[in-house]
């Protein structure tokens, strides 16, 4: 039986996400004892280079509290390389350490691997369809939410 919900996009992209995300976690959980949090990190600075905390926050969508946990347990793991921001006594500078980097290069292929066989249901259009909707979805919220 179908309810409201179900039908409810807010509802249905959370889930699709969970699920997938979810998928994919068990991956690099299981191979490379990673937690969520902590891959959503690495993956941020394995893509998008050296950040700060508040910028993790900002890219990654995650709560502040969960940032610093990850990043603790990342640079407990020495996966991550900690320096001070000269520009802001506050914060510092993280990034890839070497070992975080080859560990990064050993998920993504999973990870991408796993993203295949998800998206393997659409077909490429579709994929670039879906790609270009949720692009729109998400500028649509931020601006909604910076009114």
């Amino acid at each position: 039986m179908r309810t409201k919900l179900d039908d409810f996009i807010p509802y249905q992209l959370s889930t699709a996400s969970n699920a997938v995300s979810d998928l994919i976690a068990q991956e690099y959980k299981s191979r490379f004892g990673l937690k969520i949090p902590e891959w959503r990190v690495m993956a941020v600075l394995g893509d998008r280079g050296a950040s700060t905390q508040r910028h993790l926050v900002e890219a990654s969508l995650m709560d502040k509290v969960t940032v610093n946990r990850a990043v603790k347990a990342l640079v407990d793991r020495n996966l991550l390389d900690r320096t001070p921001n000269d520009a802001d006594g506050r914060s510092h500078h993280l990034k890839l350490s070497g070992t975080g980097t080859e560990l990064y290069e050993q998920i993504m292929p999973a990870a991408e691997a796993m993203e295949k066989k998800v998206m393997a249901v659409l077909t490429s259009e579709e994929i670039e369809q879906l790609s270009e909707f949720l692009s729109k979805i998400r500028k649509s919220a931020d601006e909604i939410s910076s009114k």
